[in-house]
């Protein structure tokens, strides 16, 4: 039997690959190896082998070689089954490939169409949301939420006599609300409504949100200020807050393989990897379900997320205005309150300025960095509490390959200290109200360990600054006039936190 293809279909499949969408179309073992062939396939084909065999620690010590890893190896010693990349180049999505599987001991492969919950990153994509309200004259960004909130209202205090909460504070993470971050909902667990999120109404399992500090005047991360926007869309549009997101910023960016439906839909289970704990273990239930959905709630892939990075690129110099306008768009990418961006943390200048956000659920890390002008950039999302580290290790090893300005390996040397002098920064340290840093010296060698993380040797760099070899963390240990310790202050991803000593 002869099988006839119209001219009409061989035009559509040709236009398909051209735009970069080829993974409709290739079955699944194909498309989990390389579903973006912008660049002839025997030279992707090397640049993806050199990411793969060339992941970077975030520092190079002096004297000691600079020993490139194996991702297959990273991910066994990490305890991470499952990892997803994406990266951007030129504009463009040119490859996308999965690693490992969708569950310790499982059989079924990541591929790039496989789900991942994008944590914290669901927060960016629900920035441009709101600035498209804002640019429809639905909202203002400095005006007042309690006049758009309908069923309920940010309660009034001391702190907010004189400055109001507005959809400025809340996007940058400067209105000083409580709750920084969602622990979710485990599979036997009541799910709240978003009501009882924000007064901690039974079964919500947070702190109320409420300002407890003076808005607009420091940063302080909040996934609170974004519970308080889920409420703020629905009441303005009248939708459920997912079918809201579809029509604002999902459907109009092709991001097909995205939802803010918390709990995942049944039908979509099959295609998502399911979270794992740090020593391997998988979640019971598979995953949690986070009804913060603005702060926590997205499922997606990296080459969706890369295609949010890229519309954001190419709004930002005029070329595609989908969903904001060049003028919103460098609203957005510009600096407030302690550097971040309206929903997207900016780090560098000029050549090297980029946008970026991190996520971390129960059972899942992930990373996004986009350059705002070069047009190039990634995505790595990961099915374990590890991931985190091993997303930055990918990241170094892309940014050698595709020549990223300012996102290579730090050059240390290591200098001899006294190990007695290590005695007077022994203690505990601060970080946040339930989050501390322990110091000990364990036979001649400063050692590190933070809540719930394992301990890490530091290494000296001068009498009072440190470093970790295996995290990006530098660590300054501040001193009285009198020379006795007080505190130190720890760097990690260009953003310093001052810790005071408690013990």
């Amino acid at each position: 039997m002869k099988i006839r293809i119209s001219v009409f279909i061989l035009l559509f499949l040709c236009t398909a690959f051209s735009l970069g969408i080829a993974s409709i179309f290739l079955p699944t073992g194909l498309a989990q190896k390389r579903i973006y062939t912008s660049t002839p396939s025997a030279r992707l084909d090397e640049r993806i082998r050199r990411v793969e065999n060339g992941l970077l620690l975030p520092f190079i010590v002096k004297g000691e070689p600079n020993m490139a890893m194996k991702l297959v190896k990273r991910m066994r010693f990490y305890k991470i089954p499952g990892i997803s990349v994406g990266v951007i180049n030129n504009g463009k999505i040119e490859w996308a490939r999965g690693y490992g599987v969708q569950e310790t001991g499982g059989n079924k492969s990541i591929t790039p169409e496989t789900l991942f919950q994008a944590a914290s990153i669901s927060k960016p994509i629900v920035a441009m949301a709101m600035l498209r309200l804002v640019q429809e004259n639905k909202l203002k960004l400095d005006e007042d939420v309690n006049k758009k909130l309908v069923l309920w209202k940010v309660p009034e205090n001391d702190f907010t006599k004189e400055q109001k909460i507005n959809l400025r504070g809340l996007l940058s993470h400067s209105a000083s609300l409580t709750v920084s971050g969602f622990r979710g909902y485990a599979v036997d667990e009541e799910i709240p409504t978003i009501l009882q999120i924000l007064d901690r109404v039974t079964p919500a399992n947070s702190i109320p949100i409420r300002v407890d500090g003076a808005p607009n005047k420091d940063f302080r991360y909040s996934g609170g200020g974004y519970v308080i926007m889920h409420k703020l869309a629905t009441d303005i549009t009248e939708k459920p807050f997912p079918a809201f997101m579809q029509e604002e910023v999902l459907k109009k960016l092709n991001m097909i393989r995205s939802t803010y439906q918390q709990p995942l839909p049944k039908e979509l289970w099959a295609s998502a990897a399911a979270g794992h704990k740090s020593n391997g273990a998988k979640i019971k239930g598979n995953w949690y379900t986070y009804p913060e959905m603005a702060a926590a709630g997205l499922w997606t892939a990296p080459s969706d997320l890369a295609r949010f990075a890229i519309e954001i690129q190419k709004s930002k110099s005029g070329k595609s205005n989908r969903v904001l306008s060049v003028e919103m768009v460098n609203e957005m990418l510009t600096p407030q309150i302690g550097g971040w961006g309206l929903g997207l943390e900016l780090r560098g200048k000029n050549k090297s300025a980029r946008f970026v956000h991190g996520g971390g659920n129960e059972g899942y890390r992930c990373l996004m960095v986009a350059y705002s002008d070069s047009g190039q950039g990634a995505v790595v999302m990961t099915n374990s509490d590890n991931g985190y580290v091993l997303a930055e290790e990918i990241m170094r090893s892309i940014a050698k390959e595709y020549a990223w300005f300012e996102y290579l390996p730090k050059q240390k040397v290591i200098v001899s200290v006294e190990p007695k002098i290590y005695d007077i920064y022994a203690g505990q340290y601060q970080i946040a109200p339930n989050f501390i840093l322990t110091i000990t010296n364990e036979k001649g060698k400063l050692m590190s360990q933070a809540t719930g993380q394992p301990k890490s040797e530091l290494f000296a760099e001068s009498e009072t600054d440190f470093f970790l070899k295996e995290s990006e963390t530098e660590i300054k240990f501040v001193k009285n006039t009198q020379g006795k310790v007080t505190g130190l202050v720890s760097r990690e991803r260009e953003r310093d936190t001052l810790a005071q000593k408690i013990k």
